[in-house]
């Protein structure tokens, strides 16, 4: 992947947010940015397939829609088998986040994260159970880590 020159970074700025509610939204992205509608397709498009980008595609808001339930759960996995674990578990509609991380050990033996959202903390741990009979004997033990309150929630951003 190539670093982004200063139109892709003028593109990825003026997108990072959202793509403008508006008829042609490609062509006012052409506008703000200084180019035709043709490239800005074509540019994001190239960091679609570069990987630079992952997506382009709406985003609910979860809390609009009831999801107010938001559950971390933490497996402890052999580390050795983490990669196809977290792979199966990441697969999942249930899932919308995926990580491995360190343990902390002797206090926090977790090295594997999946972030589960339902309507009700019951639906959570309902979700999480069958996460862990997916997993089996595999996840030597599990927790699940409820938010409280949201206190920031956006996505990277870049300048231009």
């Amino acid at each position: 992947m190539k670093l982004l020159d200063s139109v892709d970074r003028r593109i990825v700025a003026a997108t990072q947010a959202g793509l403008p509610l508006v008829r042609e939204p490609y062509r006012a992205i052409a506008e703000q940015v200084g180019i035709d509608e043709a490239a800005v397709i074509a540019r994001l498009k190239r960091l679609l397939d570069e990987g630079a980008i992952r997506r382009i595609g709406a985003i609910p808001n979860h809390y609009a829609l009831g999801f107010t339930a938001n559950g971390m759960s933490v497996w402890d996995v052999a580390d050795d088998a983490v990669a196809g674990i977290g792979a199966k578990i990441g697969a999942l509609d249930e899932v919308t986040h995926c990580y491995q991380r360190p343990r902390h050990l002797p206090l926090w033996p977790y090295n594997l994260f999946a972030m589960v959202h339902g309507h009700t903390r019951e639906e959570v741990r309902g979700k999480v159970a069958q996460i862990a009979e997916l997993i089996g004997t595999a996840a030597r033990s599990h927790d699940i880590l409820f938010s409280t309150r949201i206190l920031k929630k956006t996505g990277l951003r870049i300048a231009a």
